[in-house]
This record gives C-alpha cells, structure tokens and sequence, in this order.
C-alpha cells in the first residue's frame, strides 16, 4: 500500500458510519466524502443524479493504452436496520474480535473501500495498462433505478469501450468438503415480478360463502410453498458445480455431479439436506416467493378477489412467459398472475477474464479453488449487461470456517474480519495491473 492510498480498513469504518438505509438512501454525504478522497489523492471525479439526494460517482484515470478500459464498481447504499438487535450500533463501525461491525461490512461498503482503495492506489503507483473508471453508485437495494440503470440509460457513453467490470457479488471463501472454493460470480438471475390475483365469490362475512378468494389464496399459498419449480442446468451453473467437484474426494463428487442430471439432482436434494446445497439448488431452478398480500377493506365483507405479489427470479436465458408457465402449472387454475417488471440479463457469460483473477487468488491463498459462481439475486450487473458489460464479481474476502457470510448479510450484527479487507483489497489491485482482455 502507498502513502497516498487510504488504510482500506479504516476507510470501510468511515463509510459506514454515513447512515444511507435504502429507503431513503439519502448518499449524498457518503458520496461526497469518497468525491473528498479521490480530490486529496489529485483525481478529479464527476457527480451525476437522477434525483436529489441520490447522487453517482464517477471517475475515470487514464492508462498505458494496454488494455481496454476496466470499470470498478459498487454501491454505497444499504438495508434497514429497523427491528434488529444488534450487539454493536450498526452505524459506529466498530472494531471487536478483530472484525470490523456495521451494516453494510458485507453488502457492500467493504467492496466499495476495496475499490476506492485500489483506485486511489492504481493513480499513485503510475497510470494502469488500460483506463481505469470508477462508479459508486445510490439505489441498489431498491431496484437501482437511481443508480446503474440511470447511468446505463442517459449516460452511457462514460462506459464506452468497456468490456469487463469488477463489481459484487463474489470471491468469499465458502467452506465445503474440507476445501476453501471462492465463487466468483460471472452471471445472474434475472428480477421477474409477478402480481396475482385469486378470485372468488364475495358476501357478508357472518353468512359466509363457499371458495371464496381467500380460501383459495390458502391454497395456491401452499402450493407454492410446497411445489418447486422444474430443474434446468445453465452454463453457469454447469461451470459452477463441475468447478467444485473436480476439487472434492470421489463421493462428494459424485454427489455434486448428480445435480447436472434434474432426474437425480431432485433425490439428491431431497437426500443431502444441506443449507450448503441451498444457493445451488436455487441457481437451478426458477424460483418465486410470495411477499406480499392484499385483500377485503372492511372487516365484515367477503372480499371478491385478493392480490399477490411474488417475487419471481428467473435463469439467465428464461423469459417471463417460461417463469409464469412454471408457476402456473405449480399453483393451479385460481391464480391469475401479470408480469410486473423483468430486468432481463444475458444468457452465456463472457469468461475470458476469469483465469487472471482465479490465478490471483490462488497466490494469494495457496489452498483457494476458484470456480465461476451464477448469482441467485441481482446485481447491478444486470443494467451494465445491457451496454455489453461483463460483470465479475469479485470483492474477495478470505474467510474463516465457520464464517457464516450468507446469514450475516442484511441481518443483525453484520460485520466482516479486517484482515479479509485487506486481502480483497490486494486481490483488486493485482486484477487492475494484470487486466489485458
């Protein structure tokens, strides 16, 4: 680390004291205070916003004409806290059993210092082999419409010539079968937002009627609870799990390879009841989840339709129209179901990055086994996609067993080992110089 370049540490402390809960958001001062850092290290940066309050970075160094140019990017907003019992305040970025606590210490104002870091040090130490575009970003966790998708759609031209992107969500250690993988994410699901309506006949609560709306809401809830949705490998997923279980002793590879056949990999899961097997067994299938309900206004009125909203995640090559064939034939003939947003993405990841930054982690932790990784939420990613953007998760963080990433991110007591800051933070400015595409 140079003089000039920030203590990646303690710049995640400083970041996550701004408190930029999303709703509001409100990153202006978080924002500005990364605008303040770029500024003292002589790096010029621009703000663009959509709407007051919701401001985006973005800056842009100059390289060795080497390479294309390489984009860095990462949002500083973060989940409620509202409801949670948390053993540090979550906004004090504490520093406890050698981890530094907060929201946003995983998800992901520690790949944001990460970034920023590695920026300010790629300027310090002499121009990159290619230019070098910085983006921190408002909005993610609330759809992004005032973040990426802003950019993408007014501005793109500031990412003109860009192929490949580091950004979330990838390159944690994950601890299975004696081995140290790091997933980095080389594709995603896409957001398929469904409304449904169950119908029925409506009346006087105290007469009562029969297959009412609401009956038949209980049942197409547990439908859905119970039925799952068909399994289909993608190649990201493919690349995923063989990545893995070439790495494993024969049994466990054997159990893993089972999981590319969806007339074995449904006994399988049924069999191996892990929550290590969860994110991949979602990244094989389409997936909804009913959030939210309404229905009847008055408290003794039958109502005569209730509406369902469902938050629907669909495999990168799959439309809306496949998702809600799927959740039909799940749910049965009473819900009638509308498609209210789909942020498409593409359907063959681009790999050509992912040897340099697998051999990077490999020198940095001799026992890592990097395999690409498909995402089971969304990212960013997906608006960058659209302007021909490859999108590499890969904040990397060396962690512990028993670490428990998964549960950590978006829940009390959210937090992330210093030391794991460190290491990701080496990792990006290793990836930076070697870029060459």
């Amino acid at each position: 680390m140079t003089a000039e370049a920030p203590d990646v540490v303690e710049l995640l402390r400083e970041l996550i004291r701004f408190d930029t809960t999303n709703p509001p958001g409100d990153e202006t001062a978080c924002v500005e205070h990364v605008r303040g850092l770029l500024h003292a290290a002589g790096i010029e940066s621009r703000i663009l916003a959509r709407a007051d309050g919701r401001p985006n970075l973005i800056a842009r160094l100059e390289g060795r004409g080497e390479a294309p140019p390489l984009l860095l990017y990462g949002h500083v907003d973060v989940v409620t806290t509202v409801g949670q019992q948390w053993t540090h305040p979550p906004f004090d970025a504490d520093v406890a059993d050698g981890m530094v606590w907060g929201r946003g210490a995983l998800d992901m104002k520690s790949g944001v210092a990460m970034i920023v870091h590695a920026f300010i040090r790629a300027h310090a130490e002499g121009p990159p082999p290619g230019d070098l575009v910085l983006a921190v970003l408002s909005d993610e966790e609330n759809g992004g419409d005032f973040g990426a998708r802003f950019l993408v759609e007014e501005h793109a031209e500031l990412f003109e010539g860009i192929r490949h992107a580091l950004g979330e969500f990838g390159g944690a250690t994950v601890h299975f079968g004696g081995r140290s993988f790091y997933p980095i994410q080389v594709a995603e699901k896409q957001i398929c937002w469904l409304r449904g309506v169950v119908r029925g006949p409506g009346g006087h609560a105290a007469i009562g009627v029969r297959g009412s709306a609401m009956g038949k809401l209980g049942v197409v809830l547990a439908k859905l609870d119970r039925r799952k949705l068909p399994i289909h490998v993608t190649p990201a997923a493919r690349a995923w799990i063989e990545g893995m279980a070439d790495a494993l002793p024969r049994p466990q590879q054997l159990l893993l390879r089972s999981l590319l056949d969806p007339r074995l990999a449904e006994t399988t899961f049924r069999v191996a009841r892990t929550e290590q097997l969860r994110p991949i067994e979602r990244a094989l299938r389409n997936t909804v989840t009913a959030t939210i309900v309404r229905g009847g206004e008055k408290i003794n009125v039958i109502p005569s339709g209730v509406e369902l909203e469902i938050d629907g995640r669909s495999l990168p090559g799959f439309g809306p129209e496949e998702l809600m064939r799927e959740v039909r034939a799940a749910a049965g003939p009473d819900l009638e179901l509308e498609l209210i947003r789909h942020d498409p993405g593409p359907a063959d990841p681009d790999l050509s990055y992912l040897p340099t930054l697998s051999a990077i982690l490999r020198e940095l932790d001799p026992d890592a086994v990097p395999v690409p990784m498909l995402q089971i939420g969304v990212t960013d990613g997906r608006f960058f996609s659209r302007i021909g953007i490859q999108t590499y998760g890969y904040l990397p963080l060396r962690l512990p067993k028993g670490f428990e990433f998964v549960k950590l991110v978006h829940a009390a007591d959210e937090r992330v080992p210093a030391d794991a800051v460190r290491f990701g933070a080496e990792a990006v400015s290793r990836a930076i110089e070697r870029y060459r595409a």
